[in-house]
């Protein structure tokens, strides 16, 4: 006899999963792949701009895109895993999403005289879609009603707010959109607090930390794509060229060594309220990383050159990298290791948030060194923290086999 939940999966309409169905050890589907390319372009777009406008300015702009960016992803992804089916509506929601992100982009592209206007109409498309994605569950799924409510009214307050920045200056407007940040960050939270006893055992699925981690691979893809580009504007090629190129690699290889060994293919520690701050801390600890992509362009035109621009290029080089370990560090508390390992996270997060600090003093103080002897001080610090975790979890490894 067939479930359901197998009924639910198979009709041709596919009303929303429901909440409570247990599907932990499901695979990544081809549609979920094809929904993250089309993030590949909206990060890479966003990242492109900030190179091409490297200021405070540009930061801040480049901050609020990402976090909106990252958060109807999350969103969407969220959705997916949790009410996702091999229906129709599934892959009509999931279509609608491309669309909205699609256009995102080429608001960003086109016209950048009315650029501000005309993508935050296409973010309140994005608001309100995801706002309907939530509320819907509710007409399927009664049980699931408490449980969406914050989401529901958070974020229409937060489209409220959107919408107000479209009849107010230009400094009220930074402040509303900002707010709508922080608005669309407290459902989960408000969530758990009311409702602790009945979502106490919701945790962030396999599925979800795979998609997370795919997530950042498309983010290393564009720090790598940001070395490239960077090595282009030099538009020369020499020995010290070379060694710039293959020491800045080494740089990207090794973060993504420490990331994808420490953090990905772990579980979260199990509840909603663990689950939802770590999905948020990969905000800073991606943005880290988006910089260090956007900050490498200008780090190799501004090679030899004096003056402030280019000490403000190479702090936010050296101060991208320490966001992005600082980024690790917290994550790894929220992480779940054998009971024989936990000295070795202890020992771990305070070895990465070391490097991290020593990273902002060196580049607090700006150095007037050659290029290729800075990006070669952070490969070694950083394989000298590997070495080190390496070490250190081996000797354990020995003491355990003993």
């Amino acid at each position: 006899m067939t479930s359901s939940a197998e009924n639910e999966n198979h009709s041709w309409w596919g009303p929303p999963k429901k909440f409570s169905t247990n599907d932990q050890e499901r695979k990544i589907s081809w549609l979920e792949l094809f929904f993250d390319l089309v993030y590949v372009i909206a990060i890479s777009t966003i990242t492109h701009e900030v190179a091409l406008h490297f200021s405070v300015d540009a930061l801040l702009v480049y901050f609020y895109l990402f976090v909106i960016i990252f958060w109807g992803w999350l969103n969407s992804s969220l959705y997916y895993d949790l009410h996702g089916t091999e229906g129709l509506r599934t892959k009509l929601m999931t279509l609608w999403q491309i669309l909205i992100i699609a256009a995102l982009i080429i608001t960003l592209r086109i016209d950048p005289a009315h650029a501000a206007f005309n993508s935050t109409i296409v973010l309140l498309i994005m608001q309100i879609y995801i706002t309907y994605l939530w509320w819907s569950v509710g007409i399927y799924d009664k049980d699931h009603r408490k449980l969406n409510l914050p989401y529901t009214i958070l974020y229409l307050v937060s489209f409220a707010c959107m919408f107000a920045t479209l009849f107010v200056n230009e400094a009220n407007a930074r402040i509303l959109f900002y707010g709508t940040l922080l608005l669309n960050c407290l459902p989960p939270f408000v969530s758990y607090f009311l409702q602790k006893t009945k979502i106490s055992s919701l945790t962030l699925s396999s599925s979800m930390t795979e998609r997370l981690g795919l997530f950042t691979t498309i983010v290393f893809g564009e720090v790598m794509l940001g070395v490239i580009n960077g090595v282009i504007e030099l538009n020369q090629l020499n020995t010290e060229t070379w060694w710039m190129f293959i020491i800045s690699t080494g740089i990207v290889f090794a973060l993504w060594w420490l990331f994808f060994t420490v953090v990905s293919d772990r579980r979260c520690k199990g509840d909603l309220l663990n689950s939802s701050i770590f999905e948020l801390l990969f905000i800073p600890t991606l943005i880290g990383l988006g910089m260090l992509g956007a900050s490498f362009s200008d780090l190799f035109k501004n090679a030899g050159t004096q003056g402030l621009q280019a000490e403000w290029v190479t702090r936010t080089f050296g101060y991208s990298i320490s966001i992005f370990l600082l980024g690790i560090s917290a994550m790894m508390p929220l992480l779940i290791y054998k009971k024989k390992f936990l000295p070795f996270k202890k020992i771990a997060t305070s070895a990465i948030i070391i490097t991290a600090m020593l990273l902002i003093i060196i580049f607090s103080l700006a150095p007037g060194y050659a290029l290729v002897f800075q990006l070669l001080i952070v490969l070694i610090l950083l394989l000298a923290l590997i070495l080190f975790l390496n070490l250190t979890w081996f000797r354990m490894m020995k003491w355990e086999k003993n």
